[in-house]
């Protein structure tokens, strides 16, 4: 019995482009996989997911991030249609952050990835410790 083998035709150019090619370094998917994936992108993402939150209540939940980082993290995720921001006609201007739905797929992704990363913590950490040891005493054996 033969099996047929299906070959699917090539894509264009514009095809690959607008399907996103991680790969490829002119493709758009780069730059929002780095908003999502940064550091604070993560965090964000993850206070988020408890709720609307205005942005000094996310700067002292995220904690060490500065004011500016936190404005350019959220600005490229509203951007990008993960956040949405709402702005009160007030003063002091009052301005609340919340999860799109698409944003709270990704933040449930990418609390999943953090959720790993906790439970691997002290794993990693002994394997640094330990790799870290076998380093000092090869740099060690070479100096002598």
């Amino acid at each position: 019995m033969s099996q047929d083998i299906v070959i699917p035709p090539a894509m264009s150019l514009s095809e690959r482009f607008e399907r996103g090619d991680l790969f490829a370094s002119p493709c758009p998917s780069r730059d929002i996989l780095k908003h999502v994936s940064s550091r604070w992108g993560v965090l964000i993402l993850i206070a988020l997911r408890t709720g609307t939150h205005r942005f000094s209540e996310l700067r002292r939940k995220l904690g060490g991030v500065s004011e500016k980082m936190l404005a350019q993290s959220l600005q490229a995720l509203v951007e990008d249609g993960f956040i949405v921001r709402v702005s009160y006609p007030v003063v002091p201007p009052y301005v609340e952050y919340s999860l799109t739905d698409m944003g709270e797929e990704g933040a449930r992704l990418v609390a999943q990835l953090a959720d790993w990363v906790e439970q691997k913590t002290p794993a990693i950490l002994e394997f640094r410790e330990a790799n870290g040891a076998a380093q000092l005493a090869e740099q060690k054996f070479r100096d002598d």
